[in-house]
């Protein structure tokens, strides 16, 4: 008895050991930053527009395939049994029989009829299989361009957010410095109310300035879970993992206005160059209309074996059986059909103009984007600097109220003012951040170096 509870206790203590240590690993994962290149690497996949990107990319050579087979030779076999309970009757001249005038009703065929048969189909000249093989391949290459773009898409999403959640993150360390401050200040002063140095109202001010920071934080404390909850969601990974990302990420930043002089040659970008590949799809298709016009030339041949007799032709001697073959060279000639080919060709060119229109409107859009990116840059880069000197006036400004205050030499409200001065001057400098690196991210894109974040 007692040797079996020293075995329960110690397979207690193994659970109790195991149990601990996939706790710690699992808190060791959930607190493993996550830097900009990981969350990308995440997303592009297990993103579902990133996952569909590449199955139409793998599909493309399905395609190619499918296309090539109408070239090959097609080839079937067919079977089968057939019984005739009633044979049909024919009628049969009485001259045949030596009775002119009248008429015998006699019986052909055989009760049992059994086939079998192998068919050859090729296809010596078809314009229309060797336009749709060309649009096959083009095709392959149009969705690897789509999937390159989706991924491009993907980035841009998910480093936008990933700044977000930074800047979020930022926002509540400023406003949990802000609180430790305000709590000391309120301390000094219920001390010095205490004492009859300091009035009540100045107490009563200092605790509803510091309760307003508290709301506020709880307010950022929502926020950033909501951003969190965004970011996943773009990396395509469960809402319920723990993420942790670097705060060193934010102050990383610095400004690169070298980035300005990459000037971008539009007609080599992802989204031009899907379209132009969509147009050459499109003129293939219109080809491959035309070929309606052009005759096919086809290859066919059939060999079969027959048997009938009037019993069961599996094992039976009474059945006939025979062979048969046939060789057949086959021309189509399109003639006339009122004109659907030359609609259809006509439509298809409608098509080809539509997307040229498109085209030329995406290569505007395209030199837009550049010029509005390096004008937000720049402007991005002249609030930056500016706000950071901005929260390095704000915090002499507050030390120096700080001081007079406790030498009697300044009231309250100059101390609370100097406070929500440096407060918002240190989300103002957060906030131009943010804006400095997603104007970043739009010139990036814009020079079509997106995937550079993948490095």
């Amino acid at each position: 008895m007692k040797h079996h509870l020293s075995l329960r206790f110690f397979l207690q203590r193994m659970v109790l050991l195991v149990a601990g240590v996939s706790v710690l690993s699992l808190a060791n994962a959930q607190q493993a930053p996550l830097s900009l290149k990981e969350a990308l690497q995440h997303a592009l996949k297990n993103k579902s527009e990133a996952v569909k990107a590449r199955l139409d990319e793998e599909n493309g050579q399905y395609k190619i395939d499918q296309a090539r087979s109408q070239a090959l030779p097609q080839i079937n076999a067919t079977s089968g049994l057939t019984y005739n309970p009633i044979l049909q009757l024919s009628a049969i001249p009485g001259e045949l029989a030596g009775q002119p005038g009248k008429t015998f009703m006699a019986a052909f065929g055989q009760k049992w009829n059994s086939n079998t048969a192998v068919s050859l189909q090729q296809t010596v000249f078809d314009q229309s299989v060797f336009t749709g093989l060309k649009a096959a391949k083009t095709t392959k290459q149009y969705y690897q361009l789509v999937a390159g773009l989706t991924d491009e898409q993907v980035i841009e999403k998910v480093a936008s957010q990933y700044y977000q959640v930074l800047v979020q993150r930022q926002q509540l360390v400023v406003t949990d410095s802000n609180i430790a401050t305000t709590t000391r200040v309120k301390n000094v002063i219920e001390g010095q109310y205490k004492n009859g140095l300091a009035k009540k109202i100045d107490l009563d001010r200092s605790k509803v300035n510091l309760s307003n920071l508290e709301a506020q934080r709880q307010q950022q404390i929502n926020s950033v879970q909501q951003q969190e909850n965004t970011l996943k969601f773009y990396m395509g990974i469960p809402i319920e993992t723990a993420i942790t990302i670097p705060n060193s990420a934010l102050d990383s930043i610095q400004p690169q206005i070298a980035m300005l002089d990459n000037t971008p040659d539009v007609k080599k970008l992802s989204d031009y160059q899907v379209l132009k590949k969509q147009e050459e799809l499109l003129v293939l298709q219109k080809e491959a209309t035309k070929a309606a016009y052009y005759p096919s030339l086809s290859l066919s041949g059939n060999y079969g074996y027959q048997g009938v007799g009037n019993s069961f032709p599996i094992g039976s001697s009474s059945t006939n059986w025979f062979d048969y073959a046939s060789v057949g060279l086959n021309l189509k000639i399109p003639i006339f059909n009122g004109f659907a080919t030359r609609s259809k060709v006509r439509q298809a060119d409608v098509d080809i103009r539509k997307l040229q229109a498109d085209i030329k409107n995406t290569e505007l859009s395209l030199n837009l984007s550049y010029q509005n990116a390096t004008t937000q840059l720049r402007n991005s880069i002249i609030t930056l600097n500016k706000q950071k000197e901005n929260v390095a006036l704000a915090e002499e400004v507050y030390a120096n109220s700080q001081n007079n205050y406790a030498q009697g030499l300044a009231p309250l409200t100059d101390l609370l003012d100097a406070e929500n001065s440096l407060t918002t001057a240190q989300n103002n400098y957060t906030s131009a951040l943010l804006d400095y690196r997603l104007a970043e991210i739009q010139l990036i894109k814009a020079q079509g170096n997106l995937k550079s974040l993948l490095n």
